[in-house]
């Protein structure tokens, strides 16, 4: 049975994040699952499956780099707990699972025989020496997409593509009944799924919403302060439904007609596929989706991608014109490569390789 600590740089959620994904997949494993820290640090661990605990870190005063004494003494306190479960857990070198950099104070005071670090973001605010001490003192390196395999290459030679995944048989099974808000809709539907960030850039939707006055446009997600969110919901084609339990979504997406996505303008750059978008493959429906103009279309076979508002628009019309089962077969075969059991697969085969498995 393998051993791992996770250090996961979010905590355990009702909507899985990439870190949740892969450890409940890991087989034959055991996993202490240490949260960021929190209200439940006093609490006595979660066991979310056999195997997998979840523990909260203690709430600490934060210490800026500068006070170097103090710094390090937070994360000795820190350390303390993380200590203690795998004293108790019987852990003696386990293998660190890593994903922020502020976890590389970490390292010198938890015993390990191996060191993990998956990159699943940008993290452009905290000090870049970190994230480069973190990747130079893995064993291997995880990173979600080319950039981020190219950012962190100077670092560390053993670096392999992780991009995100989808959990692939709940957004494959048989549809419940309709929701019921949904069932008066006629027309075809276009909708979203995700947050409505205040970044969000909502304008293609705005423009689409306006051209095509027959059809439904649905927004399913938790809303923030958003001006273009604000505009669209005057629309009477344009409903926001809200935030829906995981399990939820896939009924939503049975209703859709053709999928959307869009860009944050806060990270242009940014060439991270989210899961929404593997989620949205798996359902074999199009889908139209914003890129910038000097970014590598992701899926160019089967994702209609557009570069200004106008042509998003006109192809949302070609979307909804879409026939033949090619294009939807070929969607599911994507997102069937992405299960986050297959990512999880290619996690052991690789750790096994370089024997930490």
């Amino acid at each position: 049975m393998q051993q791992i600590v996770c250090l996961s740089a979010e905590p355990w959620r009702t909507v899985p994040t990439r870190t949740q994904q892969l450890m409940i997949r890991l087989k034959d494993a055991q996993v202490l699952f240490f949260e960021p820290p929190g209200r439940r640090w006093r609490q006595p661990g979660r066991q979310m499956r056999p195997g997998l605990t979840v523990f909260t870190l203690p709430p600490l005063p934060e210490v800026e780099p500068r006070h170097a004494l103090l710094h390090r003494q937070r994360w000795r306190w820190l350390a303390r707990p993380i200590l203690r479960q795998m004293e108790r857990h019987r852990f003696k070198e386990p293998l660190l699972w890593c994903t922020d950099p502020e976890q590389i104070h970490l390292l010198e005071l938890l015993p390990h025989r191996g060191v993990v670090y998956d990159c699943d973001r940008d993290w452009f605010d905290l000090p870049p020496r970190w994230e480069s001490d973190l990747a130079l003192a893995a064993d291997v390196v995880f990173a979600a997409s080319p950039g981020l395999a190219d950012h962190l290459s100077p670092c560390n030679d053993n670096i392999a593509l992780l991009p995100n995944g989808v959990n692939f048989p709940m957004f494959t099974r048989t549809p419940a009944d309709c929701p019921p808000e949904l069932r008066g809709l006629t027309g075809p539907v276009l909708g979203y799924v995700g947050t409505i960030w205040p970044d969000l850039d909502l304008s293609p939707a705005l423009r689409a919403a306006r051209a095509m006055p027959d059809a439904s446009f649905l927004f399913l997600g938790r809303r923030r302060d958003n001006p273009a969110a604000d505009a669209l919901e005057r629309l009477p084609n344009v409903r926001f439904l809200g935030a829906r339990r995981p399990v939820e979504v896939p009924d939503y997406l049975a209703r859709f007609d053709v999928c959307l996505d869009f860009l944050r303008l806060d990270n242009l750059k940014n060439d991270i596929l989210s899961p929404r978008l593997y989620e949205y493959l798996a359902t074999g429906l199009p889908i139209v989706t914003l890129l910038p103009p000097d970014q590598v279309e992701p899926f160019p076979d089967v994702v209609y991608t557009a570069h200004t508002d106008e042509e998003f628009a006109r192809l949302c019309r070609r979307a909804l014109e879409e026939t033949g089962s090619w294009a939807r077969e070929r969607r599911r075969e994507h997102a069937r490569q992405a299960a986050w059991s297959v990512r999880a697969g290619q996690v052991i085969r690789i750790l096994r390789t370089i024997g930490l498995y």
